[in-house]
């Protein structure tokens, strides 16, 4: 009698690994399965819990909220993805980019930038990362794109290549341009 209380249980683990399995498949099959969504997009931009980087000017909740179409870009000179998409950025901003940083958990964004170039209208200091928190952040770089009545309504995870600014950035900033 022992025998047959057992038994069912030894349908458990192959049962509950088939299971797991379709999670998987049902994961990789989705549409945009790379996608990590943001609770940003479409919400105002929330305020900024930022410290100064050096003498370099604040970026500041209002100047988020303003007019004209900008980028938040969360980078920090540790990070590799960051220093690939710096020089990219430089050009956006020689072009007339409006673009904010915010330097993550980072105690060299002033030599960074002073020895890089520095492609920000302003730029602060997330010492301990609360902002990215706030903003929802995964790791760095991420960059929102922030409409002209300070609402958000894209967020790029990753370096911005030359192709991603041609491709995405670009269009994009220009779709919230017309909504403004």
């Amino acid at each position: 009698m022992e025998i047959r209380k057992t038994r069912p249980l030894l349908f458990m683990p192959p049962l509950i690994f088939l299971a797991i399995i379709g999670l998987f498949v049902f994961g990789m099959t989705r549409e945009n399965a790379t996608d990590l969504p943001s609770t940003m997009v479409g919400r105002e931009t929330p305020p900024l819990s930022l410290t100064p980087l050096g003498d370099f000017p604040m970026v500041t909740t209002e100047a988020l909220r303003g007019p004209g179409v900008k980028l938040l870009n969360f980078w920090a000179s540790w990070c590799v993805g960051c220093r690939l998409e710096h020089p990219v950025l430089v050009k956006m901003a020689e072009a007339g980019g409006q673009i904010y940083g915010a330097d993550y958990k980072d105690d060299k964004g002033v030599t960074y930038l002073m020895g890089k170039g520095n492609p920000y209208v302003a730029v602060s200091q997330d010492e301990r990362g609360r902002t990215g928190i706030d903003w929802g952040v995964y790791g760095i770089p991420e960059t929102f794109i922030i409409d002209g009545n300070g609402n958000v309504t894209h967020r790029h995870i990753g370096a911005i290549t030359e192709e991603v600014m041609r491709d995405t950035i670009m269009p994009l900033m220009a779709e919230a341009e017309a909504r403004s």
